[in-house]
């Protein structure tokens, strides 16, 4: 009997010992376990070492705390202006509250890609279709705040919501696309229209200033001659009063006075007048020379 009893004692022990082991749990980082006692919310086991009574409490979920992702598929909506077309977004999510999460709603991501789809078509709907197309930035930020504010008693925080796609229908990518290309034909004439622009005014801006510097040049040309000339006309009189002032100061007599109108006669009469009037004092004073001249031979 005291065998009996002490084996039935070990494996009880042991029992003891598996149950408090297979009770132990460690809950890693970034993660948050949902703790039920007797079906009833007891608590939020956070990073750590916990132990469960067994039998009486249960993990209900297991919480991971990590920034998640969905990528929904394309959702079809319809603008203002009557065209349907598809977009997919991006939502970027967070669990703050593990038990408004386990509690909050059956299933959460089916719930958020339910009303990421009836949000965009609302939005969508009051855009037409070229603001559907350039208001990504409004788009994202009016369906963030909406899923935010409806997920908010889930647990969850929305971060950020991103408009992936925007396929509008085949005849109307078409439609755009010639409207590209014309308008790039468009902004490609006036690029070179103002370049030529710029190049016939730089030409004329050239040769405006190259008029100006010739006419400066032939004004600086004109100027310098004359000052020249100015300068050789004084130079001449200069010369002149010079002379007449040796003149007047050597006190010429008569005898030379005469001599030199000879001799002014005698370069007049080397010239082409048919018609010479000798006044009577060049007269005798020629007939005098000539009777010296003759002197001077005998």
């Amino acid at each position: 009997m005291e065998i009996i009893k002490w084996f039935v004692l070990g494996v009880l022990v042991l029992v003891a010992i598996g149950l408090l082991v297979t009770n132990i749990r460690i809950v890693p980082q970034a993660r948050a376990y949902v703790v039920e006692r007797l079906g009833a919310y007891h608590g939020t086991w956070q990073v750590g070492l916990h132990i469960k009574i067994p039998l009486i409490d249960k993990v209900a979920r297991k919480v991971s705390l990590k920034e998640k992702v969905i990528d929904f598929p394309p959702q079809p909506v319809i603008t203002k202006d009557n065209v349907t077309m598809e977009i997919d977004t991006v939502i970027y999510f967070q669990i703050t509250d593990p038990k408004l999460y386990t509690y909050g709603v059956e299933s959460p991501l089916a719930a958020i890609e339910n009303l990421t789809a009836t949000t965009l078509r609302n939005i969508i709907g009051e855009l037409e279709l070229d603001e559907s197309l350039t208001s990504r930035e409004h788009i994202n930020s009016k369906i963030r705040l909406v899923l935010d504010e409806a997920t908010d008693p889930w647990g969850i925080k929305i971060n950020r919501v991103e408009v992936k796609n925007i396929t509008p229908p085949r005849d109307i990518q078409t439609a755009m696309e010639k409207q590209m290309r014309a308008e790039r034909e468009r902004r490609e004439a006036i690029l070179i229209a103002e370049g030529e622009k710029k190049s016939a005014i730089l030409i004329a801006e050239g040769q405006k200033e190259a008029a100006i510097l010739q006419a400066e040049a032939k004004k600086q040309t004109a100027i310098k001659e004359a000052e020249g000339q100015s300068e050789a006309i004084l130079m001449i009189n200069k010369a002149t009063a010079d002379g007449l002032k040796l003149i007047k100061d050597a006190q010429l007599d008569d005898a030379v006075i005469k001599l030199k109108s000879l001799e002014a006669f005698q370069k007049a009469a080397d010239g082409q007048a048919t018609k010479i009037i000798i006044p009577s004092e060049i007269q005798g004073l020629a007939g005098l020379a000539s009777s010296v001249k003759e002197l001077v031979k005998e």
